[in-house]
């Protein structure tokens, strides 16, 4: 299919940002390109490798969503969910555990549970986690709608091209500024995959954007205090994109310009920053190129920011056989940009209060690294937590911007330890590992699968897991692969 194109729109009234000058011959805007494509797209039109990719980026996202069944967080989200169902209950499946939700809750919970661990693929140009919204959405709806696993996966692609490519506008601005970009762009490319499986048309899809604008959400301050809100922030948008969706189908009115608009998206969030934002982004390439496959699967279990350094600490001390007395310090750097996230304030990075927290410390991240020489799901158990050699090597962490980094294209990590018999150690990450110039391949896509399923189920199960998801195209109702799914 040959996307639409995008002409320069008039500035914004004053007091607003300008967009930055858009390219092609006619007068759509970014939401009705968006929508066109939404609505155009075919199965066929889309690479078999992309689709087999697809699949394996859901089978991850599976495997993660059941190893999140055995944490706390799971179970109170659970009981709350259900809490607001009420004894009628729901239609929909809920990923690992032996309940059944109506659509926007069950959404809502399986996003949780994807995202939960924060171990689960992140598009790395966008900043997105880019499946923990669209595979709970595009599952719930053509479940509850009774369609197609093709259409299902049809409906997941197309939520993962525009997402990816409205997260990349923004190069990474919205971190910056306390936003979650997750829970914010998700909640669109949401609402236009759940707009294409309810039948909308172009025009529906075009209003469904507006809509969301008003409600799609996603803070930081999680950071703080190690909340478990971040958590929420995909199921959220899952919802959010669905209501959308729905009132627009039933002629719900939305603004026009939800993205470069004068209270649109980029202006509204942004601010100043918004003169940094590349609007052609969210258009270029629909239909021709395909950026599902710059989605990173994640080696660690930890904020994709800290996955250079880690691997670089993990080098470290495997080739030089380190233990943690024999380091007298350690510099680690990391992109300018991803600093407030993984590095500040750094009395709270020190010491994390909860695994989630811990995830996104960067001295926590490499001192459990080198001490370690790994960094998996253990190093996030409370005794580790708690381990005072872990904690005393964090203090000797300390954080530089990385002048030669690659952010956004990559997140490079560079570590440097200083021994106490005075030897400088180092390793250096220039793409981290994952990132689409290193993919993880879709054999150890499965690999890491198995290891996250098996930590909640039988291998058997896995096994009938892996293979309904792996054939999700071919089933003529989704819903004889949800059934697999849940608990």
């Amino acid at each position: 299919m040959k996307p639409a194109t995008v002409t320069p729109l008039n500035p914004p009234e004053a007091g607003g940002a300008a967009p930055a000058e858009h390219t092609g011959t006619d007068a759509a805007s970014i939401a009705q390109v968006l929508a066109a494509f939404a609505h155009d797209l075919g199965y066929e039109d889309i690479p078999a490798a992309v689709r087999e990719r697809a699949k394996h980026l859901m089978l991850d996202a599976m495997g993660i969503a059941l190893a999140s069944t055995r944490w706390d967080f799971a179970h109170k989200s659970l009981t709350a969910v259900q809490g607001l169902a009420g004894a009628a209950g729901g239609e929909c499946t809920v990923l690992g555990l032996p309940a059944r939700l109506p659509l926007r809750d069950a959404v809502m919970l399986n996003g949780i549970l994807v995202h939960g661990l924060d171990y689960d693929d992140t598009h790395v140009p966008g900043v997105i986690h880019a499946t923990a919204s669209t595979f709970p959405t595009a599952l719930g709806v053509a479940e509850h709608l009774g369609l197609s696993g093709r259409a299902a996966l049809t409906a997941y692609v197309v939520g993962i091209e525009t997402g990816a490519r409205l997260g990349a506008v923004a190069k990474g601005a919205f971190h910056q500024i306390g936003f979650h970009p997750t829970g914010l762009i998700g909640a669109y490319a949401c609402a236009l995959l759940a707009g294409r499986l309810m039948g909308a048309t172009p025009a529906q899809l075009h209003m469904a954007q507006g809509i969301t604008l008003s409600t799609g959400a996603g803070s930081l301050e999680f950071l703080e205090d190690g909340a478990w809100t971040k958590r929420l922030h995909p199921g959220w948008a899952g919802v959010a994109g669905i209501t959308g969706a729905a009132l627009a189908r039933q002629g719900f009115v939305g603004p026009q310009r939800p993205y470069e608009g004068r209270f649109g998206l980029f202006p509204s969030h942004l601010g100043p920053l918004a003169e940094g934002c590349d609007y052609t982004l969210a258009t270029a390439g629909l239909g021709e190129s395909w950026e599902l496959e710059q989605v990173a699967v994640k080696p660690f279990p930890a904020c994709h920011f800290a996955h250079g350094c880690a691997d670089a600490a993990i080098a470290i001390a495997r080739e030089n056989k380190l233990r943690p007395e024999d380091i007298a310090g350690v510099r680690a750097l990391v992109p300018r940009e991803v600093i407030k996230t993984i590095c500040e304030p750094i009395a709270n990075k020190l010491r994390p209060v909860s695994d989630y927290d811990a995830k996104f410390s960067l001295p926590f991240v490499v001192a459990a690294s080198l001490a370690r020489g790994r960094f998996g799901l253990a190093e996030l158990e409370d005794e580790t937590l708690h381990d005072e050699t872990i904690l005393a090597l964090a203090a000797k962490v300390h954080y530089e911007a990385d002048p030669a980094s690659p952010f956004p294209r990559a997140y490079s990590g560079e570590v440097i330890v200083t021994t106490r018999d005075g030897r400088e150690l180092k390793h250096r990450e220039h793409v981290n590992r994952g990132a689409a110039e290193r993919p993880l391949s879709n054999d150890e896509i499965v690999a890491k699968y198995l290891d996250n399923a098996q930590r909640a189920v039988s291998r058997e199960r896995a096994e009938r897991i892996r293979d309904a998801l792996l054939g999700l195209d071919a089933a003529p109702d989704v819903r004889s692969v949800t059934t697999v799914l849940g608990g």
